[in-house]
């Protein structure tokens, strides 16, 4: 059994259906507070699987927490749970303290209670393992080498300052309390269920429905991007064979800036559905760029590959096309997100 914090949103549901695929054998207590990037419908597919509990609640309510730990008895805590969109962080910080700081704080002093009164062979394989970002890192100038495990935090927006405080509390209740902790950064994700206010899925939905695609500033922001089931292999490779206490970055080998993103998204559906009206680029449209947008971010992932054998699979080219596919493919799963909420947001967020 493990515990799997946020596993009804997007990276977290896509670690929790492939987890129940690779280990049939080990079930998964899912705890998500079920907010408008948590759904449950990301996890259809194991609604009759024993082997999947999904519990609604919040990872700041440390008597929940407590209670499935006792419960359900976890070899691993696999903590997803986060606000992580920059966006929102900016327009509402708030919410990204209470989650992303006091949510891993609580999971933490929780985790090490249960943990502290294991039995000496559970005690030893118990883990706690944090998924992080590389904004923490900053911003990397066009010649800077890639962010490495010893890089210097320098988070540029209150999400990944959020996340850099997590980072260290994790860091913290290994070298004081000795809780063994795994801690992983990788990149930007991309794949099935992700949630439409992030520029890959954000340039398929608004381009289907004949919409502006709207592109900071010169739309030259470069991002390493990988395959979220990539990121779901590399994860379980950590969790199985990753030294405690340790950083492992997790990268795609994917640079490319955002406006290359979409022309590539526009070219796969002028392939797949194409418009009467001509080509999708004829939709991009340049907007105000957002405050302390970081320049570029990049991962070296060689740690995770020399000690761990871990690569990605997926190249950006056979996982863009299996992204777009799978949009195309689940039209009613779009629909049903795409909430008058979500839409107001879209409208503040781009409106020129």
């Amino acid at each position: 059994m493990i515990l799997v914090t946020g596993g009804a949103g997007f990276i977290g549901s896509n670690f929790v259906l492939d987890w129940r695929a690779a280990h049939p054998d080990e079930a998964v207590v899912n705890l998500d507070a079920l907010t408008y990037a948590g759904n449950r419908e990301n996890l259809e597919a194991l609604r009759a699987d024993v082997g999947h509990v999904l519990v609604h609640g919040d990872i700041t309510d440390r008597a929940l927490v407590d209670r499935l730990l006792a419960e359900h008895r976890p070899r691993a805590l696999v903590h997803f749970a986060a606000e992580s969109h920059v966006d929102r962080s900016i327009h509402g910080p708030g919410a990204f303290m209470k989650t992303n700081i006091d949510g891993t704080f609580t999971l933490l002093e929780a985790a090490r209670g249960y943990w502290g009164a294991l039995d000496e062979p559970s005690k030893a394989a118990f883990r706690f393992l944090h998924v992080s970002t590389d904004e923490v890192y900053g911003s990397l100038g066009p010649q800077d080498a890639p962010f490495a495990e010893t890089h210097p935090y320098e988070p540029n927006s209150p999400y990944s300052a959020s996340k850099a405080a997590s980072d260290h509390l994790v860091r913290a209740w290994h070298h004081t309390y000795g809780l063994p902790v795994l801690t992983t950064n990788c990149s930007n994700n991309y794949g099935p269920f992700h949630f439409p206010e992030k520029l890959i899925p954000l340039m398929i939905v608004n381009a289907l429905a004949g919409k502006a695609l709207p592109v900071y500033g010169d739309g030259m922001q470069v991002r390493d991007w990988l395959y979220v089931k990539d990121h779901c292999s590399a994860i379980r490779a950590v969790l199985a064979g990753g030294r405690l206490g340790e950083t492992y970055n997790i990268g795609g080998w994917n640079e490319k800036p955002n406006i290359e993103i979409v022309h590539t998204v526009c070219a796969l559906l002028d392939e797949l559905r194409p418009s009467a009206e001509g080509s999708y680029t004829r939709l991009i449209t340049h907007v105000k760029d957002r405050p302390g947008h970081d320049r570029r971010y990049a991962i070296d992932a060689r740690k995770i590959e020399r000690e761990l054998g871990w690569r990605p699979a997926e190249t950006f080219e056979t996982g863009i096309r299996k992204t777009v596919q799978w949009y195309l493919q689940n039209p009613d799963w779009v629909q049903r997100v795409q909430s008058g909420a979500y839409r107001d947001w879209v409208q503040q967020q781009y409106a020129a």
